[in-house]
């Protein structure tokens, strides 16, 4: 999660490489100071208490035993996340008119609604076609909108993309958690909190069990109690950067 400023050319994608505790609890929404990953080098990597690297060779074989490898799995036959969409909050501001925050994972995002809330909160402008590749080659993306209409009103129109988080995985063991941010208006409200808890949910029903994500040092806090661990065994992000 990252506070309102950022000065990094990573623009939104701040990552804390954590690995999430599959036995923790989850459960939302709580008020909790929601930041937005700030795009630094002075990155933390979190992960698991679940044996990483166990886990990282569990695919392999173990005690030079035989293993038969299953045949891979056909498009058609390779389960995709089912998109759901859901009323999170529901309140009545002072006016009289009704706001609803509503959860979706269909990743429908117009990548001007994303542009608008990065700019929002301080994160620096990447090309919209590099935007649109980022969420059409998500595993998962996860939206938070909010709508409001008068009492009584059937719909309305007047829909607003308040927050978002995407995940990429390789539908096996890995995922990697990006683009964590809230409208800062909406934040402390513990969205950013309902926005990471179905993602891993939805990650763990797959058997995804290997979750990361990468984590400005302010927000560290934030991800150990959703249950991610930095530098499990000792292990550190290593990054690469161009040098021209």
């Amino acid at each position: 999660m990252q506070t309102s400023s950022s000065s990094s050319s990573l623009c939104a994608i701040v990552p804390v490489d954590c690995i999430f505790n599959a036995s923790n609890q989850l459960a939302y929404p709580c008020s909790f100071n929601l930041g937005l990953l700030r795009g630094s080098r002075n990155l933390k990597v979190s992960r698991l208490k679940a044996g990483f690297w166990e886990s990282i060779r569990s695919g392999l074989i173990k005690n030079n035993s035989t293993q038969v490898i299953e045949p891979l799995s056909s498009p058609q036959e390779e389960e995709e996340p089912l998109p759901e969409e859901f009323v999170l909050v529901e309140k009545t501001l002072p006016d009289g008119t009704i706001e609803q925050i509503i959860f979706s994972s269909g990743g429908d995002v117009d990548v001007y609604d994303l542009q608008a809330l990065c700019d929002k909160v301080g994160w620096p402008r990447r090309p919209l076609s590099k935007l649109a590749a980022a969420l059409r080659n998500s595993y998962m993306v996860a939206t938070l909108h909010s709508v409001k209409k008068s009492a009584g009103e059937e719909a309305n129109n007047n829909k607003k993309l308040i927050g978002m988080a995407r995940a990429t995985s390789d539908h096996a063991f890995n995922a990697t958690i990006w683009d964590v941010l809230v409208d800062p208006s909406y934040q402390g409200q513990g969205l950013g909190k309902a926005l990471i808890e179905k993602i891993i949910r939805a990650l763990l029903q797959r058997d995804i069990g290997n979750i990361t994500l990468f984590a400005d040092s302010k927000v560290v806090e934030f991800y150990r109690n959703l249950g991610f661990e930095p530098d499990p065994e000792g292990i550190k992000g290593m990054f690469w950067y161009p040098r021209f």
